[in-house]
């Protein structure tokens, strides 16, 4: 057997919980994979199963083995198709990652769209505000909203998100709406926690078109969108939001706009990938496709 057959072999096996089964699916005698795999794990040097009577499960080795499997195996399946009768249609298993607010509401129910285009496309659709490691975690491509920190990535800017100023009635019942900057001194902030550092963001201002900071008094600190929210939503104090994200709220009158002649500069939304001389056509369809979409949907600028 191959390398590339014993390799989707050994994927099949961990997918399905076992030899038998993976045999059933890949209509193959059971010892011919049991085989496949340990070939497989001989050539390597490495176990990859701890194996019972009931079940297989990865070694160390064997997840980061798996994860590159996955990763060539579908590379593999696109360079076939480049020269298939149906080479026009990009394939093969695609990871992504983008963030909560983004996933749920924009990319998710488009999704539809997206598999009529590109049926043999086979997408896996983290939904994380953590940073990822694409390279170690086999990610193919992410969505991050805000300012980038330095890698080697590929960054590819889609847009600006406009962002205002929101406060629940309950709070400015209690606290009062200010006019200006300059009134916030007695007023109260829901602060947000970076994911990846826990730096807490500064309130910031576009005045004159000049960018200005003010630290101001907070009880409480988040590092997730939607919890963000629902702080501001249960009175904890005044948030600085993408206007998308507002909008629902808003819309029904749980959040109120305040300061809108001072808003918060934009935020930059992006698209990474790994560097590479050749990108796969899938994260290509992919990267056009949602660029596209979150333009519209959350009317970039």
């Amino acid at each position: 057997m191959d390398r590339v057959m014993a390799m989707r072999v050994f994927a099949a096996v961990v997918d399905c919980g076992g030899f038998t089964r993976a045999a059933q699916q890949l209509q193959l005698p059971r010892a011919t994979v049991s085989s496949a795999v340990q070939q497989l794990e001989a050539q390597l040097g490495a176990r990859l199963l701890h194996r019972t009577t009931r079940r297989v499960q990865l070694t160390l080795d064997g997840g980061t083995f798996y994860e590159r499997c996955q990763q060539l195996l579908a590379d593999f399946d696109e360079l076939e198709s480049l020269f298939s009768q149906q080479g026009a249609s990009p394939r093969g298993k695609l990871r992504i990652d983008v963030p909560g607010p983004i996933g749920r509401q924009v990319l998710a129910p488009a999704l539809p769209a997206f598999f009529a285009l590109y049926p043999d496309i086979e997408l896996e659709l983290g939904v994380t505000d953590r940073p990822v490691d694409l390279i170690q975690e086999g990610v193919d491509c992410v969505i991050r909203v805000g300012a980038l920190a330095e890698s080697r990535l590929v960054a590819r800017r889609i847009g600006m998100l406009p962002q205002g100023n929101y406060a629940s009635p309950d709070y400015l019942a209690r606290f009062g709406i200010p006019a200006s900057p300059d009134e916030l001194a007695g007023h109260r902030a829901v602060n947000y926690a970076s994911p990846s550092t826990g730096k807490v963001f500064a309130w910031e201002y576009l005045q004159d078109g000049e960018r200005r900071e003010l630290a101001l008094q907070s009880q409480v600190s988040v590092n997730q969108v939607e919890s963000y929210i629902a702080c501001a939503l249960a009175g904890l104090g005044l948030i600085q939001l993408p206007r998308y994200d507002a909008e629902p709220h808003a819309a029904v009158g749980r959040l109120l706009e305040v300061l809108a002649d001072w808003p918060p500069p934009a935020m930059p939304v992006s698209v990474l990938y790994p560097h590479r001389r050749h990108l796969s056509r899938r994260v290509q369809v992919f990267v056009e496709w949602a660029s596209a979409l979150l333009r519209e949907r959350l009317r970039l600028e």
